[in-house]
């Protein structure tokens, strides 16, 4: 019965530690310069598209299947370690918007920091889009046309 108890706090515990964690993204997105703000979203639609590109549409992960999700939490985890050890901040807090993302489908109470994150993201000026087309020049990649946010983290219907 304590083991039971002990696996239940740790898991409250690791569910916390990951509200909190994107609550700080949000927090600083708030608190952000609008530069700063614009290059966190474009480096979140930069990673959308290349994911489009490979035939993943981001944009649909609330329907994605449970192990999808999962799945895709641990590539980004480990695409953004890569990303960071390389000093790659910018993108590497793009693809992490994402991740958040992903972990708010699989735990609901991770939710409302993702959202306010996205209404952020999506607030931010006119130059995300001339940074995402920079970045996706860079790249190689077909210039996109507007912002991409995922089901159910967007603006209310």
């Amino acid at each position: 019965m304590a083991g039971t108890d002990f696996g239940k706090w740790q898991k409250e515990k690791a569910v916390q530690a990951l509200v909190d964690e994107a609550q700080a993204v949000a927090d600083r997105l708030a608190g952000g310069k609008p530069h700063a703000v614009e290059q966190h979203a474009a480096a979140a639609q930069f990673w959308a598209q290349v994911h489009l590109a490979e035939g993943v549409d981001l944009t649909s992960l609330a329907s994605w299947k449970a192990a999808e999700v999962t799945r895709f939490v641990r590539g980004a985890q480990t695409r953004i370690a890569a990303l960071r050890k390389a000093r790659d901040y910018v993108s590497s807090d793009g693809l992490a918007v994402w991740l958040h993302t992903a972990r708010a489908v699989a735990e609901p109470r991770i939710a409302p920091p993702v959202r306010e994150i996205w209404a952020h993201l999506s607030a931010a000026g006119q130059n995300v889009e001339a940074m995402l087309a920079d970045l996706l020049e860079d790249a190689g990649m077909a210039a996109a046309a507007g912002r991409l946010v995922p089901e159910g983290f967007g603006e209310p219907s």
